[in-house]
């Protein structure tokens, strides 16, 4: 039985999610990032972590390969050119849509108020809309990479939600209704319902 731990409203959805799709069972443990729970498996206090018998893993992407390799799910083969090709969408997933929600977070809520600039969160939102554009000309199957849902839709939707969730512009219309179809598997509602067990 796998642990997440970090809260529903966070990065460890993304893993929840997977863990769903997979059908593999997990206890969730909704800590917040820097608390004493997220301290005791990740020095840098930030969420998720997976624990995963004596492993303990970090960072959301690195623990949606993990487990696709490990399960043989939801992810391309390792040294095939599909991979290579997922492994771009990812990091490029990671460049332009995570880092510029988290640039926006960091002005909003996570910086010391001293340090914050809202005046850098219209550009942000501007260079999010047009990677939005750049990915909704990308998807011409039913998933990012093809036929086959992978950890990128997971990550790509994670995303699109927390984008509506900071008040960034509405993304179009042929990328919002993917991403409300993806929102509508059983999965994701599953992992959207889960009851985290105490701290």
């Amino acid at each position: 039985m796998y642990k997440v731990i970090g809260a529903t409203k966070s990065r460890a959805f993304r893993v929840m999610w997977m863990l769903e799709e997979l059908g593999q069972g997990y206890v969730q443990i909704a800590a917040p990032p820097r608390s004493e729970e997220a301290l005791k498996h990740n020095p840098s206090g930030k969420i998720p972590a997976l624990v995963d018998g004596d492993d303990v893993l970090t960072d959301s992407v690195a623990i949606m390969t993990y487990l696709g390799d490990k399960h043989g799910m939801l992810t391309a083969p390792a040294g095939t050119p599909a991979r290579a090709r997922q492994d771009a969408m990812t990091f490029w997933l990671i460049d332009e849509f995570d880092a510029i929600l988290w640039a926006a977070a960091k002005h909003s809520f996570v910086f010391p108020e001293a340090l914050r600039m809202p005046q850098i969160k219209d550009s942000l939102k501007a260079e999010f809309g047009r990677a939005a554009g750049l990915l909704s000309e990308r998807l011409e199957g039913p998933f990012l990479m093809g036929d086959q849902m992978t950890h990128a839709d997971i990550l790509a939707v994670h995303c699109i939600n927390w984008s509506i969730g900071a008040g960034f512009p509405r993304v179009d219309d042929k990328l919002n209704t993917w991403a409300k179809g993806l929102r509508d598997r059983d999965a994701f509602k599953a992992a959207q319902a889960k009851e985290p067990a105490a701290a």
